[in-house]
């Protein structure tokens, strides 16, 4: 639909329009378990910024039906690909 956006003294006339989102990056994991550590290797080289690998590793290990929780800390080393979870609480 079509919508007015006020900016500062002046008027836009603004129509929203569907787009569709890529679909998202599968990948496997090697994960070592130890009380409120995760270690996980072989981390795919993939072609997104650092930070956003940290983040897709913390959502991933945050959900709880997947036995996750509370996350700490993500570190990821993108050259050696290797990353470490930290849990708030051992589980």
């Amino acid at each position: 639909g079509k919508h007015t956006v006020n900016l500062d003294e002046k008027r836009a006339e603004v129509r929203v329009k569907p787009f569709t989102l890529d679909m998202g990056i599968k990948f496997e994991l090697h994960v070592a378990i130890s009380g409120r550590k995760i270690n996980v290797s072989e981390v795919p080289d993939l072609p997104i910024p650092e930070e956003w690998m940290r983040d897709k590793l913390e959502l991933n290990f945050y959900k709880s039906e997947q036995g996750g929780g509370e996350i700490e800390n993500v570190s990821y080393d993108k050259h050696s690909r290797t990353a470490a979870i930290t849990f708030r609480t051992p589980g």
